[in-house]
């Protein structure tokens, strides 16, 4: 019995048939818990004993790492794309003078530099063009576009384990993670320096 605004309201169960209820439905655990036959994903994916549950946890450490090293593929190719576009930025024009053979031929022209030496008049100053946003390129783009996907992938999938309130399962993911940036994390760091 339940009292709402003031009124007694009772709630009626004869019209639910509870024999109709699957017996593998799951329910839905709102604290951690430490059972060895939670499924995964599926109910078809239920762990039956303690080495079927320990090849969920390792599957899990493995996709965790997958996750790491999909962070550092993307980072990878975005540096790889931008040493590519700055490789691209000068090209030497055939027949095309240098800025020394300018300067000797015409003599009415300043260049050079002026140094601690004295006016260096083979040096040229360069200023490569800066661009807030890099042009679209079906070699660039489509990759990024295929890891991120790939990325939101495993993401998703480790949040669902997470969310079935396993602790092993959750510590499996955080194990993973830690082995991840353990052996893919300096390739972030060398990656953003060059950026």
């Amino acid at each position: 019995m339940v009292a709402h605004e003031g009124h007694d309201v009772t709630m009626d169960m004869e019209g639910m048939d509870m024999s109709s209820m699957d017996s593998t439905s799951m329910t839905m655990h709102m604290a951690f818990f430490t059972a060895t036959n939670t499924p995964l994903y599926s109910t078809s994916w239920t762990p039956s004993s303690a080495g079927a549950y320990a090849g969920t946890c390792i599957f899990l450490i493995i996709l965790a790492i997958i996750l790491r090293s999909l962070f550092t593929a993307k980072s990878y190719l975005e540096a790889r794309a931008i040493k590519s576009a700055l490789k691209r930025r000068y090209v030497v024009v055939a027949d095309q003078q240098t800025p020394h053979e300018k300067a000797f031929n015409d003599s009415g022209s300043a260049t050079g530099i002026l140094t601690a030496n004295g006016v260096q008049e083979n040096v040229r100053v360069v200023e490569a063009p800066v661009h807030v946003i890099a042009p679209w390129r079906f070699s660039v783009d489509l990759p990024r576009a295929a890891i991120m996907t790939a990325v939101a992938g495993v993401g998703y999938l480790l949040m669902l384990a997470v969310m079935t309130y396993n602790v092993g399962y959750f510590l499996s993911i955080l194990a993973g993670t830690f082995v991840g940036e353990l052996a893919f994390g300096r390739f972030n760091q060398v990656q953003s320096a060059i950026h």
